[in-house]
């Protein structure tokens, strides 16, 4: 097998014109010189240098051989440039999948921390809620994908598909509280505490499809399944649509923090319902310099 080292003696005694000349340029001794080259001829299964007078010449096989060896170093040697840049956090990227109110709320701090810390590392941005954000991690278009669930099913559950493996690395970054969401002039617009089932007979604006689907859930656990009139992924559109009298809502924390809830109030609703939110990655992207400086600043975004 011909080895980057040997290419490295060839093309000094090639240039050099000698054992002992190649062995002071390499650094090394003489013997490790010729030791070198023995290996490579064997390997190569030819003779590859030539004495002629008191100079050593390369053979036509041996030209060959140095003629490619400039263009295998010098990628070599770029190649191992480019894994130190990405090591040392010089270079890279970092692919993030969010759910709408982590885009607003999270990211931005995290990936702002982590372009004044690394600006070598760039940083990139899509979205979309989960499983489709879990799937996309998996199916190598990201690095990192926040996600949220609200019991303790694997991140790679579908409702519609059944269980998905539980093989992903996930940072915990926060518990996201549930709010319940009235129009400012509704009768418990002022109250601390709301119970879910008092809200039995309000119309309802719901989420994306999978809070809708988990407000179905923790209504009928009350004993009633809400009429649900409007649906919208659109966290602004659910705020318009109770402050316009509408209808109420049950958002997290996030999203709530993320539009100005003009025309509603936010109540405290029992029983108390929360979510988790996690950023995902794969066991071994979370090995990756970029990655886990990334993963560390959106922890850091979640704690301020």
């Amino acid at each position: 097998m011909i080895e980057a080292r040997h290419l490295r003696v060839l093309r000094a005694v090639a240039t050099t014109g000698s054992f002992s000349a190649a062995a002071r340029e390499l650094g090394c001794t003489q013997p490790a010189v010729s030791q070198q080259m023995k290996a490579l001829e064997s390997a190569a299964g030819t003779p590859l240098l030539v004495r002629a007078g008191r100079e050593m010449r390369p053979t036509q096989a041996g030209e060959v051989l140095v003629r490619h060896a400039a263009g295998i170093l010098a990628g070599l040697a770029a190649a191992e440039e480019e894994v130190a840049a990405l090591a040392g956090l010089r270079a890279g990227r970092v692919r993030l999948v969010s759910f709408p109110s982590g885009s607003s709320t999270l990211v931005p701090t995290a990936v702002a921390a982590m372009r004044a810390d690394h600006p070598g590392t760039r940083v990139s941005l899509v979205e979309a809620e989960p499983p489709r954000s879990v799937d996309m991690l998996r199916a190598g278009d990201c690095e990192i994908a926040l996600a949220f669930r609200y019991d303790a099913t694997p991140w790679g559950y579908h409702p519609a598909g059944g269980w998905g493996r539980d093989d992903l690395v996930a940072r915990p970054l926060l518990t996201d509280r549930l709010v319940g969401l009235v129009p400012q002039e509704h009768p418990f617009a002022d109250a601390d505490e709301v119970g879910i089932g008092t809200l039995a007979e309000e119309p309802w604006i719901a989420g994306c499809p999978r809070c809708r689907g988990h407000l179905v859930e923790v209504c009928e656990a009350a004993g009633f399944t809400p009429r649900i009139d409007f649906a919208t992924d659109d966290y602004p559109a659910v705020v318009g649509l109770v402050g316009a009298g509408l209808g109420v809502a049950v958002l997290p924390e996030l999203a709530v923090e993320s539009v100005r809830p003009k025309g509603t109030r936010a109540v405290r609703v029992s029983p108390a319902v929360q979510r988790e939110v996690v950023a995902l990655t794969l066991p071994d992207l979370a090995r990756v310099p970029a990655v886990a400086a990334m993963l560390d600043r959106l922890e850091a975004a979640a704690h301020r």
